[in-house]
């Protein structure tokens, strides 16, 4: 079983980044193949809608390969990053019957329900299969110490349950 981790954003100083390392390692945990995709290694300027380009090919045979996918996403502004929509459109049918879940984060409480809710659109869209259950980590800042250590420790079960409907809905 292989379950990558899309990293959402570029931005420097990305609070994310503890969010994904902390996934990253609860998989590994659980012996599940997984790999953090950046964006910032899919960094194009326009939609490649071809799909031909070097960058689409390395993405496809991720994809290709993989049970499910996590998408890890900051909120921005009530949305998700312009990078990661750009990353997702480089490919569309390697997305098929793909179960997906989400991981939001987010500064305010909320911990990116909204950017959330706008990615499992995408992913419909897509013919994926979005998890219902998705992990919001709220107060980023907060949440992980200065050494990145979470401070929280209900999130391993949170992450457990959004791994444990992934296989579920793998088929």
């Amino acid at each position: 079983m292989y379950i990558p981790i899309i990293l959402g954003t570029a931005r420097d100083g990305r609070q994310s980044e503890k969010v994904v390392n902390f996934v990253f390692e609860q998989l590994k945990s659980k012996n599940i193949d997984t790999e953090i995709l950046d964006v910032r290694d899919y960094s194009i300027t326009a939609t490649d809608g071809s799909g031909e380009s070097d960058l689409a090919k390395k993405f496809a045979s991720k994809i290709i390969k993989s049970s499910a996918i996590i998408i890890i996403s900051p909120e921005y502004n009530h949305g998700y990053p312009g990078e990661l929509k750009i990353m997702l459109d480089l490919l569309y049918e390697e997305y098929f019957d793909k179960p997906i879940g989400f991981c939001g984060v987010s500064k305010s409480s909320l911990g990116g329900v909204r950017a959330v809710e706008q990615l499992r659109l995408v992913a419909v869209g897509l013919h994926m299969i979005p998890i219902y259950d998705a992990v919001y980590f709220s107060n980023i800042e907060k949440l992980f110490d200065n050494q990145n250590q979470l401070q929280d420790i209900s999130y391993i079960s949170k992450i457990s349950n959004l791994v444990d409907k992934l296989k579920l809905a793998i088929k």
